[in-house]
């Protein structure tokens, strides 16, 4: 018999992945958690059906959500991740020597603790000295946070229930007051081919509260349709500046991609124009 994960991407649309093994099963206080063993990917976290990360191509989604905005801000010390239990939005924000703290905010523990389990070379830095965790709820977090942090990065899995607050225009005003002079916010935020209205609404909320708002993209295989959209907004500083070198090892991000990200397919330019 063989065994598949299935995820329904949209309501015509599914991913299918047949796996080796059920790692890990458990209904936590929040969502159904599973971790599978997939042939073509690895091990992969599915939440409440969703798939959220895999080993194979993990480092896309992490590297674009991390690095474009610190390498944007002149100097970036202090970072707040809301989201990204698996580890690895801190895993690259702490390849930047500039940062002192890491503030991580997630609302389920038990994320964190399968993730350090089943994905150690994901969650390896969430143990590092320079990692505050705190399990909590990251809209609560944010609302109560002034002139805190110099990046913000919501890490969030997709906008339904509770999480659909993450992409509103009262947590991205919220964030505005948590950011500093040069502060920066990014949000994962979908899918322009599955999910163009959502990708739409982000970019004109994101855009109501930064005075620079802008969309860039990714290849991400076992995200809808693969195409992802990252929406930055800024209080100052060009999110597409990037540095002319790295000095830390990357399997995805380089400055030239940085720059290319930025540079958006006819159709995605006539959704935002639209």
């Amino acid at each position: 018999m063989e065994t598949w994960v299935t995820e329904n991407q949209t309501k015509d649309m599914r991913l299918s992945l047949r796996i080796k093994k059920i790692l890990h099963h458990e209904q936590t206080e929040f969502q159904e958690l599973f971790v599978v063993d997939t042939y073509e990917y690895g091990h992969m976290l599915v939440l409440d059906g969703a798939i959220q990360t895999t080993e194979q191509d993990e480092f896309v989604y992490h590297e674009l959500i991390s690095h474009i905005p610190l390498f944007a801000h002149p100097h970036p010390e202090r970072v707040c991740i809301i989201g990204g239990g698996d580890g690895g939005t801190v895993r690259e924000v702490l390849k930047h020597p500039s940062v002192k703290e890491i503030v991580h905010v997630e609302i389920d523990g038990a994320v964190i603790e399968a993730s350090k389990k089943w994905f150690p070379t994901i969650s390896s830095g969430l143990d590092n000295p320079r990692v505050k965790t705190l399990i909590k709820d990251g809209l609560v977090h944010i609302r109560e946070a002034e002139d805190e942090y110099d990046v913000i990065i919501i890490d969030s899995s997709d906008p339904v229930g509770p999480g659909v607050q993450l992409f509103e225009v009262p947590f991205y005003q919220d964030c505005r007051k948590a950011l500093r002079e040069n502060g920066l916010l990014v949000a994962q935020t979908e899918s322009p081919w599955a999910n163009d209205e959502l990708v739409v609404k982000t970019f004109r909320n994101m855009k109501s509260v930064f005075p620079v708002a802008k969309i860039y993209l990714g290849n991400v295989p076992t995200y809808p349709s693969g195409l992802w959209s990252f929406t930055i907004g800024s209080k100052g500083p060009d999110p597409a500046t990037a540095p002319e070198s790295v000095s830390f090892e990357t399997k995805y991000y380089t400055p030239q991609i940085h720059q290319a990200a930025f540079v958006l397919p006819r159709f995605v330019q006539e959704l935002l124009e639209d």
